[in-house]
């Protein structure tokens, strides 16, 4: 009898496994697949395919985490001298000088940045600086935080309506002199002695331009009359590779009917790739009594365009740009 009840379990349990195994073979079938092999290297395969993806993506996160870490920064600098604050005029050279050694750093680790020109910016007095503007201007800050360290001096900059409407962005721009840009505002910064700078193409060549680099200034040439009106040189301004370490999904129809229709800057943004970074300004274009605003918008036009020419390759390339990072013999042109 127990050798007869053994039999019945041992054959009950083969049934229950002939089942089990029924039941995953149906479930395999079901899903398509030949086998949990097939199903982890399918998986393997999706990772492999999508984690360069989200990389790409997630490094621009990193330089907007950079800037609220700059303005956290800020923040507690402003805590721990508060009072400070009513004794000194000059509360917040040391943050800017901190902050400044911080993204000159990053510049130098990240992109190997370096700057050809320097020079041409004025020790003392005003000039206004004009520069392509990138998808994500972070040579922009480089060169601002190369100014500060080696020139000693800050420069303003005009920057678009949103960006003061992001939360907790309002310190950072105060502190770096951070303007919207209304004409009479940035002809007072520069009556004042200060440097300026300004991209005509903004937002929009920001989000549209591509690895071709054109320049999207339409008809703007409220920056030369400001130069004009401010009686100050303008000095043109380029970042060799700038397309190439950030770059814009803004050529899609879609993001673009988005940003015509509703001002509303929602192309994404994918990079932050490692390429080499050039800054090469221009010579300075002297302030001319006898040209009109529309004349000297078309000559630093021409002065931005031929840095362009002269320094990029078109169209960039990524590659290209990366394996620029290695010693060579290039000598900039």
């Amino acid at each position: 009898k127990k050798k007869g009840l053994k039999a019945c379990m041992i054959c009950a349990d083969i049934g229950s496994i002939s089942v089990s195994m029924c039941v995953f073979s149906a479930l395999e079938e079901w899903a398509g697949l030949g086998s949990i092999a097939d199903y982890l290297s399918v998986l393997e395969y999706l990772l492999w395919v999508f984690t360069p993806l989200v990389i790409v993506f997630i490094l621009p996160f990193l330089i907007v985490i950079l800037i609220y870490l700059s303005i956290l920064f800020l923040h507690v600098y402003k805590r721990k001298n508060q009072l400070r604050e009513a004794y000194s005029n000059n509360l917040w050279d040391g943050a800017r000088k901190t902050l400044a050694t911080l993204w000159d750093g990053h510049g130098a680790i990240w992109h190997g940045y370096e700057i050809h020109g320097l020079e041409k910016i004025p020790d003392k007095g005003a000039a206004l600086i004009v520069y392509y503007h990138g998808a994500i201007p972070v040579d922009y800050y480089y060169f601002l935080a190369r100014v500060i360290i080696q020139k000693g001096r800050s420069c303003h900059s005009v920057a678009d309506h949103f960006l003061f409407k992001i939360p907790g962005f309002k310190l950072l721009l105060e502190v770096f002199s951070v303007i919207h840009g209304p004409q009479e505002e940035c002809v007072r910064a520069l009556r004042s002695g200060h440097l300026l700078g300004i991209s005509p193409g903004g937002v929009r060549e920001a989000l549209f331009s591509d690895e071709t680099y054109p320049l999207l200034w339409g008809k703007r040439k409220g920056f030369a009359q400001v130069a004009i009106d401010a009686q100050v040189p303008v000095i043109p301004m380029f970042t060799q590779n700038v397309r190439e370490g950030f770059r814009s999904l803004g050529t899609l129809r879609f993001f673009r009917w988005l940003y015509e229709r509703f001002r509303l800057p929602a192309a994404p943004v994918y990079g932050g790739f490692p390429v080499k970074f050039r800054t090469f300004l221009g010579d300075p274009i002297p302030y001319d009594p006898n040209i009109n605003a529309v004349e000297l918008a078309e000559k630093v036009q021409l002065g931005v365009q031929s840095l362009i020419d002269s320094h990029q390759q078109i169209p960039g390339n990524i590659l290209r740009a990366l394996l620029e990072r290695f010693p060579s013999k290039h000598k900039p042109q």
